[in-house]
């Protein structure tokens, strides 16, 4: 079967446009037909275009032409597994930011686009690696510092007003409504429903 190359294209929001993307892709002579694109967050994996060009369209031999790396997307991790994914599957990775991948070399130098295809992957990994790390190291040092002034982590107690028996009583008798009991109490509708689920319980 005829290898093919195939475009994808990101932005992400509704109201930004694909068109540098576009002619970019169409400088390197794309048609449309060949050009998937979707406009979604790239936070994650889960976009319609992406998941259709990667599980259906994409066969062993074909090219995938993108922008830059944080097309397929913004978590580094993600694009070193994606990379990985396509290295395991026989699909070519080109980005056009990046012009080493670029190139067209004679058959029996693909051993060039191997070298970097692993240093891509090594490096994004072991970015990936650092930063969580980093966030972990920040998110103790964090939680360490809160609990030295004595601060609470979490959400605070919910704590019983001080008129809460009479309100509550007066409102289970039927004598106020929910909503008077909660001006009385100074509670809001969740907090309020809370203790009342927390009284009757006792």
């Amino acid at each position: 079967m005829e290898s093919r190359t195939y475009y994808y294209a990101r932005v992400s929001s509704k109201d930004q446009n694909l068109d540098r993307q576009i002619a970019a892709f169409t400088a390197l002579g794309a048609s449309e037909r060949d050009i998937i694109a979707d406009k979604e967050s790239g936070k994650d994996l889960d976009r319609a275009g992406y998941q259709a060009l990667k599980n259906a369209i994409l066969r062993r031999g074909d090219t995938l032409v993108v922008k830059s790396l944080d097309r397929l997307s913004r978590n580094k991790t993600d694009i070193h597994n994606e990379l990985q994914y396509f290295k395991e599957n026989g699909i070519r990775v080109k980005v056009i930011d990046l012009p080493t991948t670029m190139m067209d070399l004679p058959e029996g130098q693909e051993w060039v686009f191997e070298m970097v295809n692993n240093i891509l992957i090594e490096v994004l990994g072991t970015i990936a690696e650092q930063e969580r790390t980093t966030i972990k190291q920040r998110q103790a040092e964090g939680i360490a510092a809160a609990k030295q002034n004595g601060k609470r982590l979490g959400r605070p107690a919910l704590e019983f007003p001080n008129n809460w028996n009479e309100v509550y009583s007066s409102w289970k008798a039927g004598e106020i409504t929910a909503k008077k009991a909660m001006e009385l109490t100074d509670t809001k509708r969740t907090s309020f429903y809370k203790l009342v689920q927390i009284s009757e319980q006792q």
